[in-house]
This record gives structure tokens, C-alpha cells and sequence, in this order.
């Protein structure tokens, strides 16, 4: 509420307010007739009654309204110009229940004016001010919710950048442990394959020559028997390398010489 003056009408609503303030008190203690004590429900009548009107010249609204003030500080005089009438007729005194209510109601109607007085010209209405205080709210309540916003996104990059460390760390470890595992196995065992069978103790493996199983294990019926069969000793002595590979070249060639001599003497004569 901006006032660019003070109403000269605040000056004999203020007087007004103080006599029917005095005469409220004063009727009500004496309605009640409690003494001292009623002090206190006449103070809360003339309480309620006076900030009602401090409320309605601050232009308070009640759920967005501000005649819901207007009518709590109709019914509070209400209320109190009914208990003055009351005291008056109590009393044997028709004058005093007639003007007794006249105070509080003239206080009331010279406020209203004062207040009506006071308003600036150019002020918004109410219609107005609800608009635009529909219209903060709705900007408070944006606000509100784009920071809340703002909160959910840098709660989903933290947690983005938490599960890229953890997989950055899996990595790390899954190298190094690699790492580990080649130097501790430095032979490479190549994986069986249907094409390449397992090779085990009793099956040799298949690219190994098979080699012929001699027909004599003795170096001496070898020697004979390719001494028979070759004109040459040394082709002999190799043809019995081939077939015994385990066997001393200088003993075979002897075996092979002696074989042929032998030979040789058999067939001169000579046993």
C-alpha cells in the first residue's frame, strides 16, 4: 500500500477510536461485573477490533482476498455494539444501549474513509495486484524448480563420472593382472583343436615319422643282410644308420666289414 499523504481523516478516526476504545472497556467491565478481571475481555474485544482496522488499511488478504478482513471486522463490531446495547438495556437505559454502539460504528466508517482517502490514485487495483502476485509466484516456483532441476542433473554427471572411474579402474586392473599372468606363464600352450588331437603318451604325435620296425634288433644280421643286398659297404652301413639311428657308425661299418669278408670267404671257399 503506498500513500503519498496522510488523510486529514486519520486525525478524527484515531479520537474516535480512543472514546469508543474507553467506552467498550468501561461497558463491558461492567456488564460482566467480574471487577478488575474483566479488564481482560474488554482489552481483547478493543484488541481485535483495533487490528482488524490496522489490517484493513494495510491492505492484508486472507486466501488471496481481502474482503474476508472486512467481514472479521464487521462481525468483531458487530459483536461489540451488540454487548453495548446490551449493557444499556441491563441497565434500565435506553439512551446509553441507543449511543453506545454509535462509537464503535462512527470509529469504523471514519476509518474506512481515511483509508479510502489515503490510497494513491495511480495504486494498483485489487484485481491487479492478485494478477501480478499470481505471476511472482509462478516466477518463484519456476525458479524453485529449475534449481531443483540443476540439482538432478549434477547428481546424474557425478554419478556418470563415478561409474567412468570405476570402469577406468576395472581396466587398469584387468591389464595389469594380465600383465602378471604372462610372466608368470612365459611357455605358450597352444589350445587343442579338432584338426590338431591331444597328444598323449601312447599316441605319438602326428607330424612324427613312423619309422619302419627293423626286422632284426642285432647289428651283426643287419650287417649281413644289407652285406647280401649291397655291392658297397658304405651304402650298407647307411641303409643300417636309417634303420637303427641309435647305433655307433664306426661299430656298424665294422660289423659291415666283417659281414663282407665273411661273405667274401664263402663264396671263395673259405668258411
Amino acid at each position: 500500500m503506498h500513500w503519498p499523504k496522510v488523510s486529514p481523516l486519520v486525525y478524527p478516526a484515531a479520537a474516535l477510536s480512543a472514546a469508543s476504545l474507553a467506552w467498550t472497556t468501561w461497558s463491558l467491565v461492567d456488564l460482566l461485573g467480574t471487577g478488575a478481571i474483566g479488564l481482560t475481555v474488554a482489552a481483547g474485544a478493543d484488541v481485535v477490533w483495533a487490528s482488524v482496522i490496522v489490517a484493513e488499511a494495510r491492505g492484508l488478504r486472507v486466501a488471496g482476498h481481502r474482503w474476508i478482513v472486512a467481514a472479521i471486522g464487521w462481525a468483531s463490531l458487530l459483536a461489540v455494539a451488540a454487548l453495548l446495547v446490551w449493557h444499556g438495556i441491563r441497565d434500565g437505559s435506553i439512551p446509553m444501549a441507543a449511543a453506545g454502539p454509535l462509537l464503535p460504528l462512527g470509529a469504523k466508517v471514519v476509518w474506512l474513509l481515511a483509508i479510502t482517502d489515503g490510497r494513491d490514485p495511480a495504486a494498483l487495483t485489487d484485481d491487479e495486484q492478485a494478477v501480478i502476485a499470481r505471476m511472482e509466484r509462478g516466477m518463484a516456483f519456476e525458479e524453485q524448480q529449475h534449481r531443483i532441476e540443476m540439482r538432478r542433473r549434477e547428481m546424474d554427471a557425478e554419478l556418470q563420472l563415478a561409474e567412468v572411474d570405476v570402469d577406468f579402474q576395472i581396466e587398469i586392473s584387468r591389464r595389469e593382472k594380465g600383465r602378471e599372468l604372462a610372466r608368470r606363464a612365459p611357455i605358450a600352450i597352444s589350445p587343442i583343436t579338432p584338426e590338431q588331437p591331444a597328444i598323449t603318451p601312447e599316441q605319438p604325435h602326428p607330424s612324427a615319422r613312423t619309422e619302419p620296425v627293423p626286422t632284426s634288433t642285432s647289428i651283426a644280421d643287419l650287417a649281413r643282410e644289407h652285406v647280401a643286398n649291397t655291392p658297397n659297404n658304405s651304402e650298407a652301413v647307411e641303409a643300417i644308420l636309417a634303420r637303427r639311428p641309435d647305433a655307433d657308425r664306426p661299430s656298424v661299418a665294422a660289423a659291415v666289414r666283417r659281414a663282407r669278408r665273411n661273405a667274401d670267404g664263402m663264396k671263395g671257399g673259405y668258411g
